[in-house]
């Protein structure tokens, strides 16, 4: 039985959901939120029995906070719904909160062949989180792309950001609130055919979101 709802927040990821969403162990509960697609995502999810919220709100944070916002379980997690991540690789993750060793999980990409993290999306994430480790001391090596934690504790951390600044200002509450971060290394895998990542797909992408995360900082 599900213990854990799973948040993919999703814009355009139907050639992914078809092989990612049977492969969701059943610990979980998938909640696909669709921020604006205009593929059939919303269709795939719900024909693979994902429960589907529509968010009209544009912005990875906006997509993100509704699927939180309609979980239902005491722990919820996230992960890209692109077919860059195992969902296996959330048990971990899953049992280093439930069992109380800590408060938040995170997963570090580690990717699985040259060419997965292009230079300009890798640096940019280099950039903020040795920014983050000098200046708060966090302990995390990545901004979280898989995390879990408690639902309610997620709540009551009050993250306002609504676009891709999301988890910085996440990392950076989470540290100065004390929370007990664990993280273990994921695998970064090519996404699905016939999908484009919003972020690394482009230097623009890039250059948008490093202009969100250094917002959240400041």
């Amino acid at each position: 039985m599900p213990v854990c709802d799973l948040v993919l927040p999703c814009k355009d990821e139907a050639p992914a959901l078809g092989d990612l969403i049977p492969r969701v162990p059943a610990r979980f509960s998938v909640i696909v939120v669709d921020n604006g697609s205009v593929d059939g995502t919303a269709a795939v999810a719900e024909r693979l029995g994902a429960r589907v919220v529509h968010e009209s709100v544009p912005g990875y944070g906006s997509a993100v906070h509704a699927g939180l916002l309609a979980a239902t379980h005491d722990y919820v997690a996230f992960m890209d719904g692109d077919g860059s991540f195992d969902p296996a690789e959330l048990l971990p993750l899953l049992d280093d909160v439930a069992s109380g060793r800590a408060d938040f999980a995170v997963g570090r990409r580690r990717p699985v062949q040259r060419g997965v993290w292009p230079w300009h999306a890798r640096a940019g994430n280099a950039l903020i989180v040795a920014w983050l480790r000098r200046r708060i001391a966090m302990q995390a090596h990545d901004i979280a792309p898989m995390r879990v934690s408690r639902r309610q504790d997620l709540l009551d951390l009050g993250v306002e950001d609504r676009r891709f600044g999301y988890p910085v200002e996440l990392l950076q509450k989470v540290t100065v609130a004390g929370w007990r971060v664990s993280e273990r290394d994921v695998g970064y895998h090519p996404r699905a055919a016939g999908t484009r990542s919003k972020v690394s797909g482009s230097v623009k992408g890039t250059v948008r979101t490093a202009r969100d995360f250094w917002k959240a900082l400041a």
